[in-house]
């Protein structure tokens, strides 16, 4: 694929941009701070259930007041599995605020030659509005004209609404995500597809 083709090029977050941090040593130091011990593999069973619990409706929580219920809901799926007798209210931004993450490998390097090209650089992500928040803590908001939380993928919306708002033809695109679901947005969105590493993906471009 040659660079000079694209003039967007639309990333997927979690999986392609960044990974979680091994979530059960933060788990359990906000659980302690609130005078409950557990061991990790009771905190790793919580936070697995929890994690199923979530995924299917990341979407949910698409405004500060909608994600704000859905940490509720999820602190309490994971309070209920670990038998924490907490509230679910205050426990959910805290739980939420265990979970890091971190930039992987070349993914600054490729986002840099990407801009250096004159590429417009969107994340379209199945995450929820904390999206922004997270890419502002690893580091990476700087690089993106626009973030698209909530995208619904493998449903193409959130691709095809990044392009309109970056003023770009599908044809001009391309998507970089590590799943499944996101090489069927791309495709259903009308843009070529490349899949993560975006190291990899990048250094492929002509």
């Amino acid at each position: 694929m040659n660079a000079a083709e694209l003039d967007a090029v639309t990333l997927d977050a979690h999986g392609t941009l960044v990974r979680l941090i091994d979530p059960v040593p933060g788990l359990m130091e906000v659980l302690a701070e609130r005078g409950v011990e557990r061991t990790p593999e009771v905190v790793l069973a919580g936070f697995r259930t929890e994690s199923a619990h979530y995924m299917p409706r990341v979407s949910e929580g698409h405004d500060a007041a909608s994600l704000a219920r859905l940490r509720r809901d999820c602190a309490g799926v994971f309070l209920h599995t670990v038998g924490a007798d907490l509230d679910p209210e205050e426990f959910g931004p805290v739980y939420a605020g265990a979970l890091r993450f971190e930039v992987l490998p070349g993914v600054v390097d490729s986002l840099e030659r990407l801009r250096a090209l004159g590429v417009s650089l969107a994340v379209v992500g199945n995450w929820d509005f904390s999206l922004g928040a997270r890419l502002e803590e690893v580091g990476l908001a700087r690089y993106f004209s626009l973030v698209v939380h909530a995208a619904r993928k493998p449903a193409p919306g959130g691709i095809v609404r990044a392009l309109e708002q970056l003023g770009v033809g599908p044809g001009r695109a391309l998507h970089i995500g590590d799943g499944e679901v996101d090489e069927q947005a791309a495709r259903a969105a009308g843009t070529r597809f490349a899949s993560a590493p975006v190291a990899d993906a990048v250094a492929a471009l002509a």
